[in-house]
């Protein structure tokens, strides 16, 4: 049955319908992360440095150049075709093990710190540029083997670069206004 939804697919479709599986993996990698046992004293340091960062870069007035340009960086890597998944993967296991670290310094489940952080818009916007670019990453790589490669990156991967592009911009400012609130 799942062949055949994908054999009848326009390519369109097959685009959409990658984006989302690699969307879920994405998420099920991030909430592995968060449930990785973390030491209480080094949930604080990366809790405490997280914050001081976040800190600095708002009294500077750059912590959204500073959102965008660090998570524009990561996507932009995860667009690199095979190298960019795996990246993305592990940067999003990584991720997930910081908000593990921030509910255990805050003395939450991480499981509660993944819904609050779901609640918000900017969860979605990153979670969906991230899972455009891997998805975009293996539509890139299966191009080229077929000798389409260019045609993809110039058709294609630019369009989903610009598209990820914004999401993260909307995200950026989203977050900075999240954290202005919140400080």
């Amino acid at each position: 049955m799942s062949i055949a939804i994908w054999t009848r697919a326009s390519p369109r479709r097959k685009r959409i319908l990658s984006t989302i599986v690699v969307f879920l993996v994405v998420i099920a990698v991030t909430v592995l992360g968060s449930l990785m046992p973390i030491d209480p004293q080094e949930a604080k340091k990366i809790t405490n440095d997280l914050n001081q960062t976040s800190t600095t870069l708002g009294e500077q007035g750059a912590l959204t150049q500073f959102i965008l340009g660090n998570n524009l960086l990561i996507c932009l890597l995860m667009f690199i075709p095979v190298i960019g998944p795996v990246l993305g993967l592990y940067i999003m296991f990584n991720t997930g093990t910081v908000i593990g670290a921030i509910a255990t310094a805050g003395g939450y489940s991480p499981a509660l710190a993944l819904v609050a952080l779901f609640i918000t818009p900017v969860a979605w916007l990153e979670f969906a540029a991230y899972s455009t670019a891997m998805a975009e990453s293996v539509w890139l790589f299966r191009r080229a083997m077929q000798k389409l490669g260019f045609h993809e990156l110039r058709k294609n991967t630019t369009m989903f670069i610009a598209i990820c592009a914004v999401l993260l911009a909307v995200g950026a400012i989203v977050e900075t206004a999240l954290i202005s609130v919140g400080a």
